[in-house]
C-alpha cells in the first residue's frame, strides 16, 4: 500500500507511474487527497475540543471549591457539549480513515523508473539468456504424453479424485518431485535462507498483508466456515511473519525459505496453455523471500536473481530472464523479473519464477518496520522469488532429457532420485 506521505510528496509523478501499469489513479489519487485534507480538519478539531475540556474540567474543580456551584453546573453542562461534539467527532476521524485506507488499498505500487512501458507479455524485455538448447528428433514427445508412457503422473485420476489441474504423481514421478524439492530448499540453505515450514491456510489479515486481498480474492480457494484461505504461495505466510514486527537495524537482512504446496483457482484459463503441467490448481513450489534495508533491496534483488539462474544451469535447463512491463506486472510489485525455460517438445518458454522487489509496497500494509540507530523507525523493503516451482520446471525435464533408451536425470538430482534415467 503506498503512504499518504508518498502520495502528497509527488502525487502527479504517482499517477504518470501507475499509468505505465495501466492504471487510471487520478480520481483515486485526488480522493485521498482530499480526504486526508478532511481528516487533518477533524483531528485539529478534535485536539482543540480536547484542549477545552481539560480547560473546562479545571475550572469546575476551582467553581466548586469558590462554592460557585451554579456556575459549576453550567460548566459541567458545557463538558458534556464538549464530550458529544468529540464523539462525534471521534466517529467522523474514524469513517474518513476507514475510506482513506479502502481507496489505498485498490491503488496498485507503482513500478520503479526500470520498469518498461507496455502493454501485455509481448512488451516484456528479454534480459538475459542462457543454458544449452536441446536438439530433439521431431517425434519427440510431450512431457503429458511421456508421464502416461512411464506411469509418471496420471492426470485422469487426479480428475476423479478431485478435478482437472490436480495430478497425481507415482512412482518416480513423486520421487522426482521429492527429489526437486530437497535440491532447492538444500541450495536456499547453502545461500543463507533459513527454512520455514509455514500453514497452508491464512487469515484475511495476512491476505491483505502481503496484497492477495482485495487484488486476488477471485483467484484464491476460501476456506467459508473458517474465512481462511488457501494459500497461492508460500509468500504469503513468510512474509506475514513480519507482520505488526520493528526488527532491529542488526536484525537485517532477513533471509526466509519455504516449500509448500500452492492453491490457485486460475479462473478463466483453458486452451492448451493449461495442457498437462502448465496450469494446476495445485503444485508445489520453493519460496524465497528476503526483508531488507531500502538502500540494500535492489542489491539483494540482483543476489536473488543469479540464484534462481544458478538453480536452472545446475538443472541444465535453457532459460532467459525478463524484465516485466508495466501492464503485466503484479498489482503489489514495484519490478518484477520472470524466468523461463524451454519445452522442448512444446517449442514454447515456460514460466518457472518470478523474482520482485515491493519496495515499502507490502511492509506499509504489514506494518513491517526497522529500527535504525537514530531511534527512529522505518519502512523495510520486502521481496520474493519462486526458486523455484516445480510443474513447469518437471514438463522441461522430461521433455528436455527424453532418449531413446529413457528419460536422464539431472546429476544434481540424481543423489536425491536414486537413479539416473526414467526407463
Amino acid at each position: 500500500m503506498l503512504t499518504l506521505q508518498q502520495i502528497k510528496e509527488n502525487p502527479e509523478n504517482i499517477v504518470k507511474r501507475l499509468a505505465i501499469k495501466g492504471f487510471d489513479a487520478e480520481g483515486p489519487i485526488n480522493k485521498v487527497l482530499s480526504l486526508d485534507d478532511s481528516r487533518r480538519k477533524l483531528q485539529l478539531a478534535n485536539d482543540n475540543t480536547a484542549a477545552e475540556l481539560n480547560k473546562y474540567a479545571a475550572k469546575i474543580g476551582q467553581l466548586m471549591k469558590q462554592g460557585l456551584k451554579a456556575e459549576a453546573e453550567e460548566a459541567k453542562a458545557k463538558v458534556a457539549e464538549l464530550k458529544e461534539s468529540q464523539k462525534a467527532m471521534a466517529e467522523k476521524l474514524s469513517q474518513t480513515e476507514t475510506e482513506i485506507r479502502d481507496i489505498l488499498l485498490t491503488i496498485p505500487n507503482t513500478p520503479c523508473d526500470m520498469v518498461p512501458e507496455g502493454k501485455t507479455a509481448e512488451d516484456n524485455v528479454v534480459e538475459k539468456t542462457g543454458g544449452p538448447m536441446p536438439d530433439l528428433p521431431a517425434d519427440a514427445l510431450p512431457h503429458w504424453e511421456l508421464a502416461k508412457k512411464y506411469n509418471l503422473i496420471d492426470f485422469d485420476l487426479g480428475v476423479k479424485i478431485t478435478g482437472a489441474g490436480f495430478p497425481v504423481y507415482m512412482g518416480k514421478g513423486a520421487r522426482m518431485q521429492r527429489a526437486l524439492i530437497q535440491f532447492f530448499l538444500d541450495e536456499a540453505g547453502k545461500a543463507g535462507y533459513l527454512e520455514i515450514e509455514p500453514p497452508y491456510v491464512v487469515n484475511e489479515a495476512s491476505g491483505y498483508g502481503t496484497g492477495q486481498l482485495p487484488d486476488k480474492e477471485g483467484q484464491m480457494y476460501f476456506v467459508n466456515e473458517d474465512k481462511l484461505y488457501l494459500i497461492p504461495t508460500a509468500e504469503v505466510p513468510v512474509t506475514n511473519i513480519y507482520r505488526d514486527v520493528i526488527l532491529s537495524e542488526s536484525e537485517l537482512p532477513k533471509k526466509n525459505c519455504a516449500y509448500s504446496a500452492c492453491f490457485r483457482r486460475e479462473a478463466g484459463s483453458y486452451g492448451k496453455d493449461v495442457r498437462g503441467l502448465n496450469r494446476l490448481h495445485q503444485f508445489d513450489k520453493v519460496e524465497i523471500v528476503r526483508i531488507e534495508k531500502p538502500e540494500n533491496s535492489y542489491a539483494a534483488l540482483e543476489e536473488m536473481k543469479d540464484h534462481v539462474q544458478g538453480l536452472l544451469e545446475k538443472l541444465g535447463l535453457p532459460w532467459h530472464i525478463l524484465r516485466l512491463c508495466g501492464g503485466d506486472m503484479s498489482f503489489t510489485s514495484a519490478i518484477t523479473f520472470d524466468f523461463e525455460v524451454f519445452s522442448a517438445a512444446q517449442k514454447r518458454w515456460l514460466e518457472v519464477s518470478s523474482v520482485s522487489n515491493f519496495e515499502t509496497y507490502q511492509a506499509n500494509r504489514l506494518k513491517c518496520r526497522y529500527r535504525g540507530a537514530d531511534k527512529k523507525t522505518r519502512l523495510c523493503h520486502t521481496l520474493n522469488g519462486s526458486a523455484l516451482a516445480l510443474p513447469r520446471i518437471m514438463a522441461a525435464l522430461l521433455e528436455n532429457n527424453q532418449t531413446p533408451e529413457g528419460i536422464k536425470v539431472p546429476e544434481c538430482l540424481q543423489k536425491y532420485t536414486g537413479f539416473s534415467i526414467i526407463d
